[in-house]
C-alpha cells in the first residue's frame, strides 16, 4: 500500500474569470479535496468559527508568523492582513489530504515562491470581450473600474507561464472536469508514485 501523501492545488486567475464559481461547483462535486482555510486579523463576524471560516489572529501575531516565513503568501486589504498559513497546509497534505486554493495572481505567485511543488492551475476567460461583460454584469463597478479591472487582467494573463495547467473557463462543468482530470494525473505522475515505492523500498531493505 502507497501511503501518499496530499497535493497543493492552487487555482487562480484573473478578477471575474469565475474562480469562486467553479471551486464552489468542484467542492460540491469532490469531497476528498480540503479547502485551504485562510488566516485573518479582521474580527470574527456572527456566525463564523475560528478554524473553520478563518484562522482569526491579532495584528502582532500576524506580523510574527510573516517573520517567521509561516505563511505561504499574504496581502493586506482595509487595514486588515489575510494570509495562507503554512502549517496548516503541511500537516493537511501530511495525513494525505489533497489541498485546495482559490486565490488572485500575486497571491498565487507567492505561494510558487514557497511552495514551489504545489499544482498550478490558471483559469482563462473565453475572450477578454466575455470577462468584461462577466465584470459589467456584476453590477457593482463604475466604468473606470472595470478598464482598470480589464488592464490588471491583461497583465495577470501574462504571467500564465507561472503555471502548470491552464483552464478556459467557458462553461463552469467544463472547467471543473478539467479540473478533476487535472488532479486525477497528478496523483499518477511516475515521479510522485516512484517517490513513494523508493521509501516503501528503503524500509524494507533495512
Amino acid at each position: 500500500m502507497i501511503d501518499e501523501k496530499g497535493i497543493l492545488f492552487v487555482l487562480s486567475g484573473p478578477s471575474g474569470v469565475g474562480k469562486g464559481t467553479v471551486r464552489k461547483e468542484l467542492f460540491e462535486q469532490d469531497t476528498d479535496l480540503r479547502y485551504s482555510i485562510s488566516m485573518t486579523t479582521r474580527n470574527i463576524r456572527p456566525g463564523e468559527t475560528d478554524g473553520v471560516d478563518y484562522f482569526y489572529k491579532t495584528k502582532e501575531e500576524f506580523e510574527t508568523l510573516i517573520d517567521q516565513n509561516q505563511l505561504l503568501e499574504y496581502a493586506q486589504y482595509v487595514n486588515n492582513y489575510y494570509g495562507t498559513p503554512r502549517e496548516y497546509v503541511e500537516k493537511t497534505l501530511a495525513e494525505g489530504h489533497d489541498v485546495f486554493l482559490e486565490i488572485e495572481v500575486q497571491g498565487a505567485l507567492q505561494v510558487k515562491e514557497n511552495f514551489p511543488e504545489g499544482v498550478f492551475i490558471f483559469l482563462f476567460p473565453p475572450s477578454l470581450e466575455e470577462l468584461k461583460n462577466r465584470i459589467v454584469s456584476r453590477g457593482t463597478e463604475t466604468e473606470d473600474l472595470v478598464i482598470n479591472r480589464l488592464k490588471a487582467a491583461r497583465d495577470e494573463i501574462e504571467m500564465m507561464d507561472a503555471y502548470d495547467y491552464v483552464v478556459v473557463n467557458d462553461r463552469v462543468d467544463h472547467a471543473v472536469e478539467k479540473v478533476q482530470s487535472i488532479i486525477q494525473s497528478e496523483h499518477c505522475k511516475r515521479e510522485r508514485i516512484e517517490k513513494q515505492y523508493k521509501r516503501i523500498l528503503e524500509d524494507e531493505t533495512k
